[in-house]
């Protein structure tokens, strides 16, 4: 009830009132709480009121007013001023465990989601920002709020679909946890990964505007163990439509909010590449997806857009992609963590380039090629078979991006691709393709990284331009030309001067 009058409202005025009214220096409520909100917004202001206990008569006030179910708009004043009071001050932040904050702001919260047709969004925004100003005071804080919160309040606000809501639930989520593997192990548990779900499907509805989703997603996927059970997971809890509708699971092997987390993930490593140590964990549970997810597919379908797709499948495929390319470009180079060298050569060791290699043949090949194929009348080797094709714009790209980043000063890859009859393959991605933009600069550079100290291979590369194989002006893109030695009479590829 906005606008409600003090009388209304039966405020015992000297109990509750008189410490704000004396501090801002004004007898009318909703002016009081306006001009201590503005104060509150400076370090000094903040100081300045937590020295008259002005934290204490806004708790006492706003049960005041959830006791009376009255003054909407004096309980999100005084949610705000509390919000500011507790922004970085010690003394006002201790105030508010010492005084049961929490509990007072779970009423707030339960009423305004439990208690309402629809979820006060606003409301709700402001007392969580109040939370997770309070968690950032130190551990004490993060295990009251926690323990207030975890499970069940958790879950009920992780499934308020709003942005406004899941930006600062995450920042509680992340403070509390982060330098807790206790609490992670919590949220990672039976209880917890229903709330990580609940979280994911409301970013993947409603978008993010904080960093706090990715800051926590990157903590409990990329620096611990627990991106197997929570994509698993998410499988099962998604298993019905935000209508009640039961999803038909075995047409599914995957979930629009699986390829959403494995979007995010791809986004977070992009973006830290040379921050994060990955874990081979990870590393292989991605890999995993990727082998699935190219199983379940058909690749039937041309590509009409790039990522993300729209189909779950296709998009979990490509971000699983993406996601294997930043992985395997954090390999062989001075000064990189050992770590990161042993993540690379544990998923070669499972088959990684095997599964490129394959997939790679199995596709049609490039614009380019196909269109030199029709014009040269080869109309056989173009009908005789039917071969996949990409399943978003881009696919090609990324397969050849992972294999050039997995090839790069690294010897036994590069002799794997040549003994694996994998050099004309390579060399045929050194085109360009409509569907797939940038394949012909991914495909130069792993025809570098492939040649690059290797006498053998760029042996076997100018063999197959001699013997007509290749007929490819994309060796001079590379730097490159055919001589054939006067004393050996072998053909082998030289620098163009």
């Amino acid at each position: 009830m906005g606008g409600s009058s003090l009388t209304e409202l039966s405020f015992p005025q000297k109990d509750l009132l008189e410490p704000l009214f004396t501090a801002s220096k004004s007898s009318d409520l909703k002016e009081t709480l306006e001009i201590l909100i503005a104060i509150a917004k400076t370090d000094d202001g903040r100081a300045d009121l937590a020295s008259k206990n002005t934290l204490p008569a806004v708790l006492k006030l706003i049960t005041h007013l959830l006791n009376n179910l009255f003054g909407h708009e004096y309980l999100s004043l005084t949610l705000r001023l509390t919000r500011n009071l507790c922004a970085g001050e010690v003394a006002n932040q201790k105030s508010f465990i010492e005084l049961n904050g929490v509990g007072i702001f779970l009423t707030v919260l339960r009423i305004k989601k439990v208690a309402s047709s629809e979820p006060d969004c606003g409301i709700i925004r402001i007392g969580l920002q109040v939370l997770a100003n309070v968690s950032l005071a130190g551990k004490e804080h993060q295990q009251a709020i926690w323990g207030g919160l975890f499970p069940d309040e958790l879950y009920m606000l992780a499934k308020v679909r709003s942005q406004e809501t899941c930006d600062p639930l995450c920042m509680i989520i992340y403070a509390c946890c982060d330098g807790s593997p206790e609490l992670v192990l919590q949220l990672c548990g039976g209880q917890g990964l229903p709330i990580v779900v609940e979280i994911i499907r409301t970013a993947s509805l409603v978008g993010f505007g904080e960093e706090w989703l990715k800051l926590l997603l990157s903590r409990i996927c990329l620096e611990d163990i627990y991106l197997p059970p929570l994509f698993s997971r998410i499988h099962g809890v998604g298993s019905y439509c935000e209508n009640g509708e039961e999803i038909d699971l075995s047409s599914n092997p995957f979930l629009t909010e699986q390829a959403y987390l494995l979007n995010i993930l791809s986004e977070i490593l992009n973006e830290r590449l040379k921050e994060i140590s990955i874990l081979n964990d990870f590393a292989l549970c991605i890999f995993g997806i990727f082998k699935k997810a190219a199983e379940a597919f058909e690749f039937g379908s041309r590509a009409e857009s790039r990522l993300p797709t729209g189909f779950a499948v296709i998009d979990v495929l490509g971000y699983s992609l993406t996601i294997l390319r930043d992985i395997c470009a954090n390999n062989g180079g001075v000064g990189i963590d050992k770590k990161l060298v042993d993540v690379v050569d544990s998923l070669l060791s499972s088959g990684l380039l095997d599964s490129l290699l394959c997939v790679l043949r199995g596709l049609e090949p490039p614009q380019t090629i196909r269109k030199a194929m029709n014009q040269a009348g080869n109309q056989e080797a173009t009908t005789s078979y039917s071969p996949k094709v990409c399943p978003y714009k881009g696919f090609r790209r990324d397969l050849v991006a992972v294999i050039g980043n997995c090839a790069y000063r690294r010897k036994h890859v590069q002799d794997d691709i040549r003994q694996k009859n994998g050099m004309l393959l390579m060399l045929q991605q050194c085109v360009t393709d409509e569907d797939n933009p940038f394949l012909r600069e991914w495909g130069i550079w792993s025809m570098r990284n492939l040649l690059e100290g290797n006498s053998e291979n760029q042996q076997a590369v100018a063999e197959l331009e001699i013997q007509g194989s290749v007929d490819m002006p994309e060796l001079t893109g590379l730097g490159l030309k055919v001589e054939v030695d006067q004393n050996t009479r072998l053909a082998k590829l030289v620098n163009i001067t």
